[in-house]
């Protein structure tokens, strides 16, 4: 290797860290950040290759440390995370060794060559590797490299967040009933962790409430969790749970439930009675209520899932529960085609029908990288603004989170609508590097299933 090149590399930095910014475009500044974010994305391959060669010439303890992470500490001031990540990821995404001294490529070539390339970030790069450490053992060695593959795939197209989704939704297809839990996981799951954040779900769809409350909030919890948390109260287990009076002495003696149980029970029991009462409006026009879409088919067998206007799945079985307390705005499509009914209206907002029939169809923000659920949407006319002769069709709208459904008034962005229904978003000139229109986010399972081959070549 030339010592010269990695000068000559410091050199060229420390010129360009010099020069001044003041007469550049705002068009040449984007253009700079953008090849300086590529550039920065390429080092820890890099990085990686460096520390191949170096394992391969010495060893940690000829160095004098226990083992590489160590060196790295030593030499870099790394914490212990940010040295250990770093080995890991030299040792999954760098070349290697084998016991006979043949050359090998990386573990997982697919990610390895999109990191090289500049192509996605760490973050990127931890999402794909820890999804990839969860596939069971049992999945084949072909299903495996499709798997890494489509991951890549997605990473090169896609914010962390949107990769974090198909990710989930990968191990789900994979792995679909997923590790048998033990005592102690289930333990886990119950225990309350300290915040005001209700967490995304889990590939078993359950979620984590974090909570952190005032006294003053205690002081209203205590005298619910005594009458509603109490044994026999609010059973799901029973064939009618209690939940007024006094539950009978059969129905305290057969809960089997633990205390926290019992809470979480009751909590849901208050969030119920809550919705039913009917008093809560509406909010972004849909009523404050569970709104669900699924097919006729699944309703039909009692199996898959539904989809919430929140984004959450539901399983059929849940559905149908929750449609028994008659609380559930339910919408219902055809399996094949997906079609509604043409709710067009010729007046300003959009009727209830049809946010609910977008709820289910976009299922949330169609901007691209955007994570608000349908809930925290608004209807936007995606076609043409209702000022210059939009329509307020089904077909010609789309949901948008408040910040960016602004964007096309304000921030010169517009938006189109594809023949197969799907929301395009186009930036302003200066803002516009190539980057994907579509919001796939919500939609994991078509990151997941595309046909287009990976591209890692830049």
């Amino acid at each position: 290797m030339d010592g010269g090149l990695f000068t000559d590399l410091v050199a060229l930095v420390d010129k360009v860290t010099s020069a001044g910014f003041d007469d550049a475009t705002p068009t040449e500044l984007l253009t700079a950040q953008s090849g300086l974010e590529s550039l920065a994305r390429r080092i820890p391959a890099l990085e990686s290759r460096l520390l191949a060669a170096l394992k391969s010439q010495t060893s940690p303890s000829e160095l004098g440390a226990k083992n590489w992470a160590g060196i790295m500490r030593t030499r870099m001031l790394l914490s212990t995370r940010d040295a250990n990540r770093r080995v890991r990821e030299a040792e999954l995404l760098g070349p290697r060794i084998s016991l006979t001294g043949q050359p090998l490529g990386p573990v997982y070539p697919a990610t390895a060559a999109a990191r090289e390339c500049g192509r996605i970030t760490a973050e990127h790069v931890r999402i794909i590797l820890d999804t990839m450490a969860k596939i069971p053992g049992h999945i084949d060695l072909e299903t495996t490299i499709d798997a890494e593959q489509r991951l890549a795939m997605v990473a090169c197209e896609q914010t962390p967040e949107s990769l974090r989704t198909a990710a989930r939704f990968l191990l789900e297809i994979l792995d679909p009933d997923g590790p048998e839990p033990n005592d102690d996981e289930l333990e886990d799951r119950r225990r309350v962790s300290r915040d005001c954040v209700l967490g995304e779900q889990d590939s078993d769809g359950m979620s984590e409430l974090y909570l952190c409350i005032t006294p003053e909030f205690r002081a209203y919890l205590e005298p619910i969790f005594a009458k509603f948390a109490a044994k026999g109260m609010g059973n799901p287990e029973d064939e009618t749970p209690c939940t007024k009076g006094t539950p009978t002495q059969d129905a305290i003696d057969a809960d089997k439930r633990t205390t926290g149980q019992r809470q979480h029970d009751a909590l849901m029991t208050l969030a119920r009675g809550t919705l039913m009462s009917g008093e809560l409006g509406e909010h972004n026009g849909l009523p404050v209520t569970v709104v669900v879409g699924v097919t006729a088919g699944e309703l039909d067998a009692c199996t898959g899932t539904g989809r919430t206007a929140g984004g959450s799945s539901v399983p059929m079985r849940d559905v149908i529960r929750l449609a028994s307390h008659a609380y559930l705005c339910l919408t219902v499509f055809d399996d094949v085609t997906g079609k509604v009914l043409d709710f067009g209206r010729t007046k300003r907002c959009a009727t209830v029908d049809q946010r609910l029939v977008l709820a289910y169809l976009q299922r949330g923000c169609t901007f691209p990288g955007c994570t608000a659920p349908a809930y925290h949407c608004q209807v936007h006319h995606a076609l043409a603004d209702f000022a210059k002769n939009g329509r307020t069709n089904i077909n010609e709208l789309a949901l948008a989170c408040g910040p960016h459904n602004r964007l096309v008034t304000h921030g010169g962005w517009t938006t189109t609508i594809g023949p197969d229904g799907t929301v395009h978003w186009h930036p302003p000139p200066p803002l516009d590097a190539g980057q994907s229109r579509i919001n796939l986010h919500h939609h994991p399972e078509r990151m997941i299933r595309r046909r287009t081959p990976p591209i890692y070549d830049g």
